[in-house]
């Protein structure tokens, strides 16, 4: 299982079965503005924040969930979008 959190504020943001489909969603959003739904900061600061999107690799075999890897991959605000190395 792999899992979009935003590190800065602790928010989980999709599961998904492949570390592809989650990349591919964090490329859909980085399409999107960091000022509109879903990169909108869910914090009062909303507009000085960001986002920090990890792909989080949870071994859900057994529970609690363990986690396997976590990358950070990208980072949205008002000063743009950034790209981290992403590898599954």
């Amino acid at each position: 299982m792999f899992v979009i959190e935003d590190e800065i504020h602790a928010e989980l943001c999709g599961e998904f079965e492949t570390f592809d489909s989650a990349l591919a969603e964090l490329r859909s959003r980085a399409t999107v503005p960091w000022d509109s739904a879903p990169n909108q900061c869910p914090c009062q600061s909303w507009k000085t924040c960001g986002r920090e999107y990890s792909i989080v690799q949870y071994d859900v075999s057994k529970s609690p969930w363990t986690v396997i890897a976590r990358s950070i991959v990208l980072e949205i605000s008002s000063k743009g979008v950034v790209w981290h190395e992403a590898s599954d």
